[in-house]
């Protein structure tokens, strides 16, 4: 079984019964993830593995710490066995650090898991921050307001996603910016 394969049946084993929507805005992400072969090369198979994976820390079965980044890398690395750059793009994606550090958890991350090359790190938050939960494309802009607005301001999460939100939409257009480059010089779309 090749690394997608895998990928998309544990994390239909532990999101798809639990996590309904979960399991459809990771199938979303994993469709982004697609789109962006003709500026991932080799590393398409790679990014398209973490995109369906990158929230499997929120299933029940595996929810140890409350923060899905660590706890699914975590278990992709510890019972899983996943490839080491697979787990580092889910402990990271989408500034996990900085929620981490609401959480009191940033030294446990940055400790336990080294960030992936950056034009992948962009790649991963681009997929999951233009899907919505119900798995369908948006925009980084509309994103992080339903993120606001569905944990409210004053949270973990929300004050997690408002300072992550620079940085969010930096990551995303500097994909698009990829993606229209990759475009002009005639690589198909």
């Amino acid at each position: 079984m090749d690394l997608t394969e895998r990928a998309y049946g544990l994390a239909e084993s532990l999101l798809s019964e639990p996590l309904p929507r979960r399991w459809s805005h990771s199938l979303g992400v994993a469709k982004r993830a697609r789109s962006l072969r003709p500026i991932l090369g080799e590393d398409a198979s790679l990014m398209e593995a973490a995109a369906v994976l990158h929230d499997v820390g929120y299933s029940p079965r595996i929810a140890t710490t409350g923060f899905h980044p660590l706890d699914g890398a975590r278990f992709l690395r510890d019972q899983e066995g996943f490839d080491e750059r697979v787990v580092r793009l889910v402990a990271h994606h989408s500034c996990a650090l900085l929620e981490a550090e609401e959480r009191g958890l940033r030294g446990e991350l940055e400790g336990e898991f080294e960030l992936e090359r950056p034009e992948l790190v962009d790649a991963l938050v681009f997929c999951d921050m233009t899907t919505t939960p119900d798995g369908t494309p948006t925009n980084s802009d509309a994103r992080v307001a339903e993120i606001v607005s569905r944990y409210g301001p004053d949270t973990i999460v929300g004050r997690f996603i408002q300072r992550a939100a620079p940085e969010i939409h930096a990551a995303v257009h500097r994909v698009e910016g990829r993606l229209s480059a990759a475009q002009a010089a005639g690589q198909p779309m």
